[in-house]
């Protein structure tokens, strides 16, 4: 018996083919995955967003002005919510399957979902992520900034922190109108592997804007032509993490709610975020 493969892509009814419908079906008849019609978002959708957006850089703008060493990971977490509050926002990380607090704070090694604590105490030279999902009137947008405590370390974590932030804006030049996720994770990880950094495999960027996560998987690793096509209207993250060393990460066993991931060899990670809209002529960053 043949198996008759369900399309994803369904054009209006009793509407004429637009150029969208057709480029999509090209690809969809040569066996390529495409995107659902409800991964394009709407004028409305993406404003609301672009707004959304807006609150968040607030908040990483508001962390970058207070950080300092001294401080611990909690404060991080007061700064986000206070400013979450004061702008009628809702930070998405709180209470999402289990994750305790607002915001991920990510010290070194620890490579991502790291949970601010009193405890955690910021030194001179440490590089840590704090990455952040607002959701506004039903709208989500996220993004994550690397911070040098303290303004100076080592030379090999400026690097790393300097290479990371390479690798999103080189995914970002990678991210065209009708090209591949694979095209943006070839580009990321060829950049990183000059460096003999590993590109963490086990976690990607995603569709974002209506819920936290959607499609596709972003990964930051592959080869070109391959993964989802991205046409404009579609909204989503693009969020390499990259270690010092190996590639491969495990789950703290000392984290009770089993979301902090270490690097495996236990060397540093840095990490840099926006969430973009695809448009006619490459990416936007909503998250500015």
């Amino acid at each position: 018996m043949v198996k008759i493969k369900k399309r994803r892509w369904h054009c209006l009814p009793n509407q004429e083919l637009t150029e969208l419908d057709k480029k999509i079906m090209y690809w969809e008849n040569k066996g390529k995955l495409v995107p659902t019609r409800d991964l394009i978002k709407t004028p409305e959708q993406i404003e609301g967003i672009r707004r959304s957006g807006v609150i968040n850089t607030g908040v990483l703008d508001a962390v970058a002005e207070a950080i300092r060493p001294g401080m611990n990971t909690q404060e991080i977490d007061d700064i986000c919510m206070r400013y979450c509050k004061e702008h009628d926002a809702i930070p998405a990380c709180l209470g999402y399957e289990g994750f305790p607090k607002s915001v991920c704070t990510s010290i070194n090694e620890v490579v991502a979902h790291g949970i601010p604590k009193e405890e955690d105490i910021l030194e001179e030279g440490d590089i840590i992520n704090v990455d952040f999902t607002t959701i506004k009137d039903g709208y989500y947008a996220d993004a994550s900034r690397m911070f040098i405590v303290g303004g100076k370390t080592t030379p090999e974590k400026e690097q790393l922190v300097r290479v990371a932030k390479e690798c999103l804006e080189i995914g970002m030049e990678a991210a065209k109108p009708f090209c591949f996720v694979g095209d943006i994770g070839h580009a990321i990880e060829k950049h990183a592997k000059k460096y003999h950094y590993g590109v963490v495999r086990d976690l990607s960027g995603h569709g974002v804007g209506l819920k936290f996560h959607e499609e596709p998987d972003i990964d930051h690793y592959g080869r070109r032509g391959e993964g989802m096509l991205l046409v404009p209207g579609m909204v989503f993250t693009i969020e390499p993490m990259i270690n010092m060393g190996t590639w491969e990460v495990f789950v703290d066993a000392d984290d009770p709610y089993e979301w902090e991931v270490i690097s495996g060899d236990e060397l540093p990670s840095a990490q840099w975020e926006h969430t973009f809209l695809m448009t006619e002529h490459g990416v936007e960053i909503l998250t500015y």
